[in-house]
């Protein structure tokens, strides 16, 4: 089989591998490195359940591949925070009940952190583009309205000058 050296940084860790050129990076994180927020859905880039965070954007990593990350940075849903010291996201999330299973949830969290990466300062998205950024990723619990309001109430307060 044939592997390939990489070096990375994921989650704010230098990491050093061999890879068979062929590991997806869904498998990597999981397999590899012991990060199973990372969940493997429909395999196919439709669900958004593999969503990670490749230098700031926000990748299905079920469809790229470890060793397209040789060199970049990597963020993970365990980036955002730990169970006693949650992030500003993860917060509204649990405030405004936007899980239910949490299948779903670290693909939502990963593209929601990057998109408010994007938002310039003090920019207050209306519902539909809440909707629209969040329309890649699938949710058959929630009905996706818990979630609208929790982007909307993360949003008003970065807004105001809150810590996000």
């Amino acid at each position: 089989m044939n592997e390939a050296d990489i070096t990375t940084t994921v989650n704010g860790e230098k990491v050093e591998r061999s890879v068979a050129v062929r590991t997806s990076l869904v498998d990597f994180l999981r397999y590899d490195l012991c990060l199973t927020g990372t969940h493997v859905g429909c395999e196919h880039g439709a669900c958004g359940a593999c969503t990670v965070q490749v230098e700031g954007a926000a990748v299905r990593a079920c469809l790229m591949l470890a060793v397209q990350i040789n060199g970049k940075q990597v963020a993970t849903v365990e980036s955002l925070g730990k169970p006693d010291a949650l992030s500003p996201l993860q917060r509204a999330f649990s405030k405004h009940h936007a899980l239910q299973c949490g299948f779903c949830t670290p693909g939502f969290l990963m593209t929601i952190d990057a998109w408010l990466g994007q938002l310039p300062a003090g920019y207050l998205p209306n519902d539909e583009e809440i909707r629209d950024m969040l329309s890649g990723n699938v949710c058959r619990c929630t009905g996706y309205q818990n979630i609208v309001e929790a982007v909307r109430e993360l949003t008003r307060a970065r807004a105001n000058g809150a810590a996000a």
